[in-house]
């Protein structure tokens, strides 16, 4: 066994997994190499920071959920001390009327370009996350501000990935708080908008939301699987194992995942582009099985989740690791020839996303 890895800690569940993975152990220097005093830059130059791109709230956000997870499970010092940073990079991007620009220059000017509904989601999906695990009762309480301040928008969400990630964010908080009707009127509303897209676009042949597969695809059943699990509502879950079950036709062969990948997507009745696979789109397939497998306790989501998160490691199109033992960084993607040598902040968060959600599986 390779010195760098550490085998994952004995099941306690008693539940049998054929090939039980090996993880490599949390290797935060790339999350700290990208991080400075105002946050996390987005992209890199291989593994040099790339001042040039500056910040985004995008990944701010994903970094803080990380921390909070990292916390949660390991109790790390430098998580703690990012978390902070991630935090406090939130709470400045944040308008007067509760939402959040996007893209921050270098030198901290933001830039305004109509902010996103995406970013909207992944940082209230976030700020969900930190209230329900996050380290001590002052900062649960400011993301608690900050995630309330930004809710009133959730009602007109259009975006399917800003609707699925808040809802995300949602049902996480809820789930750390007394019950609350109008949480739950809202956990309702949001997934019901996602019922509706469902039924708009499917047909016996196509099982989707829309009718193109494109990036994070995965994030759309996870929402409704996190709905089904405060509401109990049969549709929600049903509808979600039926998507899956469809993406699952157009992502996995032969038990190895490829994404959908980013040079071209897939379009009803058209073919599925093989590259630029991306690890945000792995990163969404390992939380839904983690999720659906915590749920329904299926074993096929077990079995999903490991086949998912071996991708980063050399269980992929071209039998590459994305993952840079060496670096702690991740690979931005996976072109026909080669890995992307670029690491940036989206793909290395999504490697540590994901690290948490089978460590946490594994040792349930």
């Amino acid at each position: 066994m390779d010195s760098h890895l550490q085998p994952v800690i004995t099941l306690t569940n008693n539940v049998h997994i054929p090939d039980l993975p090996v993880l490599p152990s949390f290797n935060p220097e790339h999350l700290l190499n990208l991080t400075d005093s105002t946050g996390m830059i987005q992209h890199a130059l291989r593994t040099m920071p790339n001042r040039k791109e500056g910040y985004c709230t995008d990944d701010n956000s994903r970094a803080l959920m990380l921390t909070a997870l990292a916390w949660h499970q390991g109790r790390y010092p430098e998580a703690l001390k990012l978390m902070s940073v991630y935090l406090s990079f939130v709470h400045y991007m944040q308008t007067d009327d509760g939402y959040f620009h996007n893209f921050m220059r270098y030198d901290k000017q933001i830039i305004f370009d109509g902010s996103s509904e995406d970013a909207y989601g992944r940082t209230i999906m976030a700020l969900g996350y930190l209230v329900a695990f996050g380290p001590a009762p002052q900062m649960m309480k400011t993301a608690e501000d900050i995630f309330l301040k930004a809710a009133p928008h959730m009602d007109n969400l259009v975006s399917l990935r800003g609707i699925a990630n808040s809802l995300v964010g949602l049902c996480v908080f809820a789930k750390s708080q007394d019950n609350n009707s109008q949480q739950l009127e809202l956990i309702n509303l949001l997934a019901d908008k996602l019922i509706a897209e469902y039924h708009r676009y499917s047909e016996d042949s196509w099982c989707w939301f829309e009718e193109v597969l494109t990036y994070d695809n995965g994030i759309l059943p996870l929402a409704l699987v996190h709905a089904y699990e405060i509401t109990r509502n049969d549709s929600y879950l049903q509808t979600a194992l039926e998507a899956i079950h469809f993406l699952e036709t157009k992502v996995f062969h032969d038990d190895i995942l490829y994404p959908v990948g980013n040079d071209g997507w897939a379009s009803k009745g058209g073919d599925t582009a093989l590259f630029d696979q991306q690890p945000l789109d792995a990163m969404a397939m390992v939380l839904f099985y983690q999720q659906a497998y915590q749920v329904t306790g299926d074993k096929h989501h077990l079995d999903r989740l490991m086949q998912s998160w071996q991708w980063f490691l050399g269980s992929n199109a071209l039998g590459l690791p994305l993952y840079d033992e060496i670096t702690g960084g991740c690979a931005d993607g996976l072109q026909p020839d080669r890995v992307n040598e670029n690491q940036g902040a989206e793909s290395t968060i999504a490697f540590w996303i994901s690290y948490f959600a089978v460590a946490q599986t594994l040792n349930q």
